[in-house]
């Protein structure tokens, strides 16, 4: 004889409220859209009195020109140039410790394998 009866029936829970507490849903698509922003538009910036666009991928000055020191920009594309260059170097670099590393280890783990037969034919002559 069960202590708590044959069956579990758990309550039921009682049906949710279909409509929601936010009257958008009352509004046509055009104006949800411009609501809840749905059209984004072109990201756009304002950086040192420069301001700039997102298009293509790319920043592109609203202006269509530089404002800035020309000077500065040439500076600032060679001093890039040369940063690339130095991490590809590195990364090159890293490449070839990575695979001297791994040969390494391979050969180490061929010594330790080669020293235990000595050892066990060593034991067996004995």
């Amino acid at each position: 004889m069960p202590l708590f009866g044959n069956s579990f029936t758990p309550k039921k829970t009682p049906p949710r409220k279909w409509a929601s507490l936010s009257n958008l849903h009352l509004l046509d698509r055009s104006t949800r859209e411009s609501e809840l922003g749905l059209d984004y538009g072109i990201p756009s910036m304002n950086l040192a009195g420069q301001s700039l666009k997102f298009e293509n991928g790319q920043w592109v000055s609203e202006s269509g020109n530089f404002t800035g020191d020309r000077r500065e920009l040439h500076r600032l594309r060679k001093r890039n140039q040369q940063l690339e260059e130095e991490n590809n170097l590195l990364r090159l670099k890293v490449d070839i410790l990575l695979d001297m590393l791994s040969e390494t280890t391979a050969e180490s783990h061929l010594m330790e394998k080669e020293l235990e037969e000595l050892k066990q034919q060593s034991r067996r002559r004995k």
